[in-house]
């Protein structure tokens, strides 16, 4: 099976553990795969950080908590089927940040990336 595909397998079943409430946020973009450059997946991780950053919001309007979850299972359907996120919501996200902060590899590589993300080079 293509890595892209498996990495989508793999986001869309951890979103889906975060909307039953098997697993937190945290946890979740913990495992998300490293370095990766698909734009579905760096999508996928930004509406997962503004799921817990919207949580006090979440609480005190049920029509926005409903309407959150359903576009957070539109994202972990679509990522199940292995397919790309609609290019409105990639648009969407890469407006505000052109480049996510997924967590790189652990080892020498993936140190000196984060180092210069620190910095802001690319």
């Amino acid at each position: 099976m293509d890595i892209e595909i498996e990495n989508r397998l793999l986001v869309s079943d951890l979103i889906r553990k975060v909307l039953v409430g098997a697993m937190t946020v945290r946890e979740a973009i913990t495992m998300f795969p490293f370095d990766t450059d698909d734009k579905s997946i760096e999508a996928a991780y930004h509406a997962l950080i503004h799921y817990e950053a919207d949580e006090d919001l979440r609480k005190r309007d049920v029509l926005y908590r409903e309407e959150q979850d359903e576009y957070l299972e539109l994202i972990f359907q679509t990522l199940g089927n292995g397919e790309s996120l609609p290019d409105n919501i990639i648009r969407n996200y890469e407006k505000y940040y052109p480049k996510s902060n997924i967590p790189h590899r652990h080892d020498t590589m993936g140190a000196i990336k984060s180092f210069l993300r620190f910095l802001n080079i690319k």
